[in-house]
């Protein structure tokens, strides 16, 4: 048996709707064994997914086929995540957070007269 990978990104819920998952085959975001593919392209089982979203990129391997959307633990069992993938995102989620921690911000938020002053400044 076999699934369109849209269709299965959609059931494993790495995308809320069918076409985000189309849309982000078309635009590169996906490798099926290290091969770009189109939304049409069918996945089977011990197939190596590669998925690109957003700030997170995952690894997996398909352990099962769904072409409908259930519920999350079975969503789960459709496939296992390498463990290089699994550190790699932790040590992106790491960095991230280290960044946003060192990252200056503003005490609180601009004021009446903070506002025209960088309007002023933006030259609006």
């Amino acid at each position: 048996m076999s699934v369109r990978i849209d269709k299965w990104l959609w059931a494993a819920r790495f995308y809320k709707m069918r076409k985000l998952a189309s849309e982000a085959v078309k635009g590169g975001h996906i490798s099926i064994n290290g091969v770009r593919c189109k939304p049409s392209k069918l996945v089977q089982s011990g197939d190596e997914v590669f998925i690109q979203k957003e700030h997170e990129t995952f690894t997996v391997i398909i352990t099962g086929l769904a072409d409908k959307r259930g519920s999350a633990k079975i969503a789960q069992s459709l496939y296992d995540e390498t463990p290089e993938s699994v550190k790699y995102r932790d040590e992106k989620s790491e960095q991230r957070r280290f960044q946003s921690y060192f990252a200056p911000s503003p005490d609180k938020r601009p004021d009446k007269r903070d506002r025209r002053k960088i309007k002023q400044f933006k030259g609006r």
